[in-house]
């Protein structure tokens, strides 16, 4: 049985997506090592996130631990900011892989 992601047989098309495939794959790999950091409070809070959107850390400045209100506002407004991070590079380097063709409905990070 023949493979089916096996691509060689497809002539100039076949080359044309396996070189799509293997951009995806950096894309995929330089994803997991992107590292953003988000911030709130001047920094009283920071949520640092991967490229695949996961949080790596978190840190709470001393002074913000008094008000958990506060603190718990915080941090949802760091995560957010990190999240928008993460979403900007994503479409940066998705701009990269595509030569700038827009995504179709739906397919946006």
């Amino acid at each position: 049985m023949s493979n089916p992601f096996d691509l060689s047989g497809m002539g100039g098309l076949g080359a044309l997506l396996g070189g799509f495939q293997e951009r995806m794959e950096n894309m995929r790999a330089k994803a997991e090592a992107t590292v953003v950091e988000g911030t709130a409070g001047g920094g009283a809070v920071k949520v640092r996130m991967n490229g695949n959107f996961v949080v790596v850390s978190v840190s709470i400045a001393e002074a913000a631990m008094g008000d958990r209100e506060m603190l718990e506002d915080l941090f949802k407004v760091a995560a957010g900011d990190a999240t928008d991070k993460v979403r900007d590079e994503l479409s940066r380097n998705f701009k990269d892989l595509t030569g700038g063709l827009p995504l179709p409905p739906g397919l946006g990070f």
